[in-house]
């Protein structure tokens, strides 16, 4: 049990019979009246985002998310498929509860599946990938002092922008957080 003087960034706790990961918080102490803490959390599951108030005494369960690392193995239609590295398991998880998540992501790369108490809601990718463009315009050498950037796909199929110089068949990195350009590799 933590009480909400407890509360910092990234902390997961149970409320409302949902889990909520803590955004933000601040402790308040009005002038006149108690002191409260101030949040902005996100469900895990569905990812809405609330802003409650709490008295500092106030207890909640502390939520434990599973952080499991897995093999990526192939998409069927809107399943993906991943295998647990030491039991070999294979698991499908559908599309819905992946989201945006596999967009950097190819096969044979190691990911982040989370659960709680054995649900499965979400995937996290490498924070950083490389992966080769398989279109673009052709580049222009020499033009990299404007900042102007171009859209290319990667070979995930997903779309980003990259600055002029970047060819087909190069090899950048990728921030998967932002979906930015980093370097060519």
């Amino acid at each position: 049990m933590i009480t909400a003087g407890d509360f910092r960034n990234g902390r997961t706790i149970q409320y409302d019979g949902a889990v909520y990961k803590i955004l933000e918080f601040q402790h308040v102490k009005p002038g006149k009246g108690a002191a409260f803490v101030r949040t902005k959390m996100k469900d895990i599951i569905n990812g809405g985002v609330i802003e409650t108030s709490f008295r500092p005494t106030e207890k909640f369960d502390e939520a434990t998310i599973d952080r499991t690392d897995m093999t990526y193995l192939y998409k069927d239609g809107d399943l993906f498929n991943f295998m647990d590295s030491e039991t070999y398991e294979q698991i499908t998880i559908p599309e819905e509860d992946v989201g945006d998540a596999m967009k950097f992501v190819k096969e044979d790369m190691v990911v982040k599946v989370l659960s709680f108490n054995g649900k499965i809601f979400s995937v996290e990718p490498p924070l950083f990938v490389e992966l080769e463009i398989t279109d673009t315009e052709p580049g222009f050498k020499g033009n990299t002092t404007t900042g102007a950037t171009k859209p290319a796909i990667v070979e995930t199929g997903a779309q980003i922008a990259v600055p002029l110089f970047i060819d087909k068949g190069d090899k950048i990195q990728i921030d998967t957080r932002t979906g930015e350009y980093l370097k060519r590799v």
